[in-house]
This record gives structure tokens, C-alpha cells and sequence, in this order.
């Protein structure tokens, strides 16, 4: 099946699989695919998916879509192509030759705090997809535990090289697997996730054993063994 990795800055924080006759891609949170920036139109594009092609248009958005590097009304898409909206950017990807990807966990952050979403995505939800990382089997073992709100006591584990978890345009972050431990970032939203009480900031820190971590309300707490 068809999907479509979202990276910003070199850092992917989406993954969305295309499994509609049309996916649409927008600021607006009743979209698809929501990218909570002030650089991308509140309707800005559409995918859709005639059988085994798929094509993107742009619906006359206000910065453009870009495909490989050059401004796109509507183009079949390809294995490899990459999307460009705003700062954001989108590879598409065919299932068969994607052995090197696999899915993340998806977490959403509600009202009551961090809970597992159905198994269609919702535009609350974050879905993170990328590349396994040479020698990264030697890392612990390791999750997230939900300390408050509704979900208290769930764990995440973190078993995928990259899951993101928050709410976009409220707080998201990234907890990346590497070959000698797992480390933290803010990804997007104006409410800053924290470390121990201290603001995270884009640049990767080191997560360790019992470290707490606070996003959009709910508290959490990183377990290695």
C-alpha cells in the first residue's frame, strides 16, 4: 500500500498510509493528513489513488506544492518523489520497496491524557515512520509510562526507531531510538514539552531511566531496562 513519510528539518514526524481514493493534506483539522503551520493552506493539497497511481494536486494553495523541486498543479507520483509543502517534506513510498521502513506506535493526546487512537488515524493523532538505524537491536529496552490523566498507567513501548506522541499545534514530540540509547526533542506546537522540569528544545537530549517527561498536560515517565 502506498504511504507517505513527512520530515521536517531531517527529522520525520508522520507517516500516513494512502488507503482512500483521496487524501487531503491541510492546516485545517478536519484534513487527512494535518500539518498545524501557518506555511500550509488550510486545504492545500489532495492525494488520490486510481488504482495503482497515485496523483497529487494542489488546490490552489497559497505557497505552492513542489514535486522534486518543481511546482506542482497535479503529477503522478512515483517511488522516491518527494513532496514539498512549506518546510515540510513528504516521500512517497511504495509498500513493496519499502523493506527498509517499518511503522511506529501511534499515540494521540486528548482532554484526559495520552491514550492508543483506533486503528484508522485521527488528525489529533501523530504516526512517525523511519529508517532502522544500523546496530540499533543493541539498545535497551525501553517505554513510556503514563503517570496521569485518564490513561495513567498505560505504556508505550518503544520498540520503532522514531514515535512521536502529542497533539499538533499543542505540543509534539519525538523520542528517537539510537544505536547507544534514546533521546528527546520538541517537534512542533507552541506549548514546549518538559524533562525533568527543564523546557525541551528541538536539539536531541538524552533520555535515562526514570527521567519524567511533561506533554500537553500529562505526565510521563521514560523506563530502560
Amino acid at each position: 500500500m502506498p504511504k507517505m513519510i513527512v520530515s521536517i528539518d531531517g527529522v520525520v514526524i508522520k507517516e500516513v498510509q494512502l488507503s482512500k481514493d483521496r487524501t487531503t493534506l491541510g492546516r485545517r483539522p478536519y484534513n487527512d493528513v494535518v500539518i498545524d503551520n501557518l506555511a500550509i493552506s488550510g486545504e492545500h493539497a489532495v492525494f488520490q489513488m486510481t488504482g495503482s497511481e497515485v496523483f497529487i494536486e494542489d488546490l490552489n494553495s497559497t505557497n505552492g506544492t513542489y514535486v522534486n523541486g518543481k511546482a506542482a498543479k497535479k503529477q503522478q507520483l512515483h517511488n522516491g518523489d518527494t513532496v514539498e509543502v512549506g518546510k515540510y517534506k513528504i516521500k512517497f513510498v511504495n509498500e513493496a520497496a519499502s523493506d527498509g521502513f517499518e511503522k511506529t506506535m501511534m499515540v494521540k493526546s486528548g482532554p484526559g491524557g495520552l491514550a492508543s487512537p483506533p486503528q484508522s488515524a485521527q488528525p489529533a493523532g501523530v504516526a512517525s515512520l523511519a529508517p532502522r538505524a544500523p546496530g540499533s537491536s543493541s539498545t535497551a529496552q525501553a517505554s513510556i509510562k503514563v503517570l496521569s490523566g485518564a490513561a495513567a498507567g498505560r505504556e508505550v513501548p518503544l520498540t520503532k526507531v522514531v514515535t512521536t506522541i502529542g497533539k499538533p499545534g499543542v505540543a509534539v514530540a519525538a523520542i528517537t531510538k539510537r544505536q547507544h540509547g534514546f533521546v528527546v526533542h520538541h517537534v512542533e506546537g507552541a506549548g514546549n514539552p518538559s524533562l525533568n522540569g527543564a523546557p525541551i528544545g528541538t536539539e536531541p537530549v538524552s533520555l535515562k531511566n526514570g527521567d519524567l517527561i511533561e506533554l500537553a498536560g500529562t505526565q510521563m515517565q521514560f523506563v530502560q531496562t
